[in-house]
Order: C-alpha cells, then sequence, then structure tokens
C-alpha cells in the first residue's frame, strides 16, 4: 500500500517518518510544500497517478494562529482550498483520505468534552480556516475519508508548547501561564501511532470525524508544571488569566475532546497525557546531552 504524507518536515509528519520503518507492507511518500503544492489539483494528481498513492495522510497545515488573523488567505488556501483539492482527487481515484483538523473550530463555551457532533462555532481565523476545510470534505464526502479533530499538539520536532517552555526555563527564573485554559496535550507519536493503526480499518461510505487527544485535561498552566517537574527545573510557573496575557487571537476557554468514538470504533488505547510528555521530554533532554556532548 503506498501511502503520501503531506506537511511531511511537520511534527506529524516527522513523528509518522520515525515510525515507518517499522510499518511492513507500506511504501511511504513523504512529501513537503517544497516538493508538492497541495493547493494545485493538477501538481497533486499527477503525483499520486505517477506513485500509484492509495492513501493520503494530509499533515499539512498553516498553524500559527495568531498570523492567521492578518494572512487569513494564506491559511485559507492551506487549510481550506488544498483539502477541497484531496478530497475531490480521493474520490476520483478512490483513496483512503485522513485528515488532521483541530480543536479550535469549537467555541470553548462547553463545560463537557466536545463529541463529533457537536455544534461548532471558531473564534479566531485559524479555527475558521480548518472548519472550512472540515466542511469542504464532508460536501464532497468521498468514500474512506477521515477527519481526526486534535489539541495542543507537541513533540521533539518543531516549535512547540513544551520545547518553549524548556528554553525559557534555563533562561528565566519565572514564567507566566494561563491558568483558564482547558484541554488536553496531545503527543504527535500518540496520534501518529493512532493513524498508522486505522489506515487499514478504515471502511465507511463517506467522511467520518473522529477526535483524538492523550486522557485527561488540564490547563496551559498545569501543563508547564509538569513539563518543569519533569525536567526538575526550579523555574517557578506564575497563573495568569487569558485577559491578563495578552494576544490578538481569541482561543477556547474549554477545548478538550471526548475521544470514545475512536476508542471503541478502532479498539484503540490512548495514553495518558502524562506518560506521554514524560516520554518526549525525556527524549529531548537525551537528545540535548547528547549534543552537549559532541560539541
Amino acid at each position: 500500500m503506498n501511502v503520501l504524507i503531506t506537511g511531511a518536515n511537520g511534527q506529524l509528519g516527522l513523528e509518522i517518518a520515525g515510525l515507518a520503518p517499522n510499518c511492513t507492507g507500506y511504501s511511504f511518500f513523504f512529501a513537503d510544500k517544497n516538493l508538492l503544492n497541495i493547493v494545485s489539483f493538477e501538481e497533486v494528481e499527477s503525483f499520486i497517478s505517477k506513485n500509484k498513492i492509495d492513501v493520503i495522510v494530509n499533515c499539512a497545515a498553516y498553524t500559527n494562529v495568531d498570523k492567521a488573523e492578518d494572512e487569513f488567505d494564506l491559511a485559507d488556501k492551506v487549510n481550506h482550498l488544498a483539502v477541497k483539492n484531496l478530497g475531490e482527487i480521493a474520490k476520483k481515484h478512490h483513496l483512503k483520505l485522513i485528515h488532521i483538523s483541530t480543536d479550535y473550530v469549537f467555541d470553548g463555551n462547553s463545560e463537557i468534552p466536545y463529541t463529533e457532533t457537536d455544534a461548532t462555532n471558531p473564534q479566531n481565523a485559524y479555527g475558521i480556516s480548518k472548519l472550512m476545510g472540515e466542511k469542504a470534505l464532508l460536501g464532497i464526502n468521498p468514500k474512506n475519508s477521515v477527519i481526526i479533530r486534535t489539541s495542543w499538539l507537541y513533540s521533539e520536532f518543531g516549535s512547540n508548547f513544551v520545547k518553549i517552555m524548556l528554553k525559557l526555563s534555563n533562561e528565566k527564573e519565572q514564567i507566566s501561564v494561563v491558568l483558564d485554559q482547558i484541554g488536553s496535550p496531545t503527543y504527535a507519536k500518540d496520534l501518529a501511532l493512532a493513524i498508522l493503526k486505522i489506515i487499514p480499518k478504515i471502511n465507511n461510505d463517506g467522511t467520518q470525524i473522529y477526535h483524538y487527544a492523550n486522557k485527561g485535561k488540564c490547563s496551559w498552566f498545569d501543563f508547564a508544571q509538569e513539563i518543569m517537574k519533569i525536567s526538575q527545573s526550579n523555574c517557578i510557573i506564575l497563573p495568569i488569566t487569558s485577559a491578563a496575557f495578552k494576544t490578538k487571537t481569541k482561543r477556547p476557554k474549554y477545548s478538550l475532546l471526548n475521544t470514545e468514538k475512536i476508542e471503541q470504533e478502532f479498539q484503540m488505547e490512548i495514553p495518558k497525557w502524562e506518560d506521554s510528555l514524560k516520554e518526549c521530554v525525556l527524549k529531548l533532554e537525551a537528545e540535548s546531552s547528547k549534543l552537549k556532548g559532541e560539541s
């Protein structure tokens, strides 16, 4: 089975690449934006025909939440129009398609974890662009297509909250972190494993939506405190409100995802966020020690 991974240089794409050698029966094609412009229907269709692709996993996304407010056209191209292309191509060529979406399609006014059927109401440009991508795919409704919404993604790769906190903890004695936004951090490696597990099992008439995030819930403040605890840092985390933390972008106050559907349908056990965070932080510290030893 030939699997195309778009957004190959992002956190999720790189985690899938790390796991790919252990996947027998699959040939992976990893494409970043320099190799494949997913906004171009013709370019994607040509690539798929040439390489006899059977499955597309769309990890490509415009993810800079604050910049999306000023760069909506670019966010719209990647998060909406490209997804529309992939949906039409998947339908035309009878391919399996997995598209990654976000908890930011919700407004954050719930008090219980969001299910796949709950009403969407994004509060920022990024969330709007991602929801438009979802709606485009649902409108095309190709057979064997899946939308996976996830939240607070982090990994050893790229820029993310975990790596930023570890860096700041080495530079500052204290860091202020938002206390009143609740969700669940998701280790990109866990999501990558889940995607690889469901590929052979996808068998639906149209587009299905699933939620995937690590088990449990926390605030960004709790998340930061746990990072300091695992890394044995003396840096103090100070709680602040969203109102006190000035950003141009409104973020949901509560975006916890209910993951029961994906767990039940695919017999999947999802790790607790604290356990996965520990694995990631220890990997990052081991890599850092190795680099220091080599320098």
